[in-house]
């Protein structure tokens, strides 16, 4: 099954007509928006665009299909398998995850219990991310992630949207897999929000690397301490720490002797050092390589790469390392 077969198949039959009939290479569509009683939208390669009943790209709203509360109800039917139930716990986070690691985020009325989030009823949007992974994204990175042989604690920082997640994913893919000048390592991920495997039914839709095993949906902070005292990680993956209960698990996890790999939102490290929380992990040099997203240019760039005191990498070091 091709990529467009495998996402369109969760549409409604009128919007799964006019998926098929866009002339555009789905490996280049980022979403499909459902919106009840407006414009059908696609965002294909950082551009929106609006959907025509013949399947043609638009700029003009009023030229759009626009999706109806039939279709968006068939959607979620179709996304579910006709068993939403079984994805109780994953519509508390406002999403589905399915085949192929796609993500239908969903928002509609929260239904609540004494302040906890117990489901969704009245679901009437519906935003389809398409998973991307690119194999090798991260091969000029790599190598400066190790010293002697040795992996380092490493920090991607990044605006929301560049590209971070995609980074961390191939990094943890050649960590776990290795080459042939550095061995692989067994790699413990927490995927709090099923991104970075995008596990469907348990089983990783991305590949992780053969070394690596998934705690998927579950806490960052519980899942680091569960996946050291459970899978003996020489390695462990996180995406997005930021709270006070992630930075004290990050900090248990090192002393144990295991290397940490995470992300953190922040446009440079000056940026984290002024956050309360992170602000003692940078002083103290927890993190001895900070990879640097830029938050301008193409996603993915990186602006530069620093060490633990966060100063940029010179050409010397860059150059031992490429060689």
């Amino acid at each position: 099954m091709d990529r467009r077969e495998e996402l369109i198949r969760i549409f409604s039959k009128d919007i799964r007509t006019i998926l098929r009939q866009v002339p555009v290479d789905f490996d280049q569509v980022q979403e499909i928006r459902l919106r009840v009683r407006t414009p059908l939208l696609m965002i294909c390669n950082n551009r929106e665009y609006y959907l025509t009943q013949e399947g043609q790209l638009s700029v003009q709203a009023d030229s759009a299909h626009v999706v109806t509360l039939r279709e968006l109800q068939e959607t979620l039917e179709y996304a579910g398998s006709y068993s939403l139930y079984a994805y109780e716990e994953e519509l508390k986070q406002g999403f589905i995850t399915i085949q192929g690691g796609h993500r239908v985020g969903v928002s509609g009325k929260v239904i609540t219990d004494a302040g906890r989030i117990r489901g969704m009823k009245y679901i009437s949007f519906i935003n389809v991310r398409v998973s991307h992974q690119i194999r090798g994204c991260a091969d000029r990175i790599v190598p400066f992630l190790y010293k002697n042989r040795e992996l380092m604690h490493t920090m991607i920082v990044s605006a929301p949207c560049r590209g971070k997640t995609t980074l961390l994913r191939d990094i943890i893919r050649q960590v776990s897999d290795g080459s042939d000048s550095r061995p692989g390592m067994t790699v413990g991920v927490v995927d709090e929000r099923s991104e970075l495997a995008s596990c469907y039914q348990g089983q990783p839709q991305n590949d992780l690397g053969i070394r690596t095993d998934v705690l998927d949906s579950c806490p960052k902070a519980q899942g680091m301490m569960m996946l050291i005292r459970a899978m003996s990680p020489r390695v462990i993956a996180v995406d997005e720490i930021g709270g006070r209960e992630d930075v004290e698990a990050v900090e248990y996890v090192m002393n144990c002797g295991c290397k940490v790999i995470a992300t953190v939102h922040g446009t440079s490290i000056e940026d984290l050092r002024r956050k309360p929380v992170l602000g003692r992990m940078v002083g103290e040099h927890w993190f001895e390589r900070y990879i640097v997203l830029g938050s301008r240019g193409h996603i993915g760039e990186v602006e530069g790469i620093f060490d633990s005191r966060g100063f940029l990498l010179g050409e010397a070091e860059r150059k031992e390392h490429a060689g």
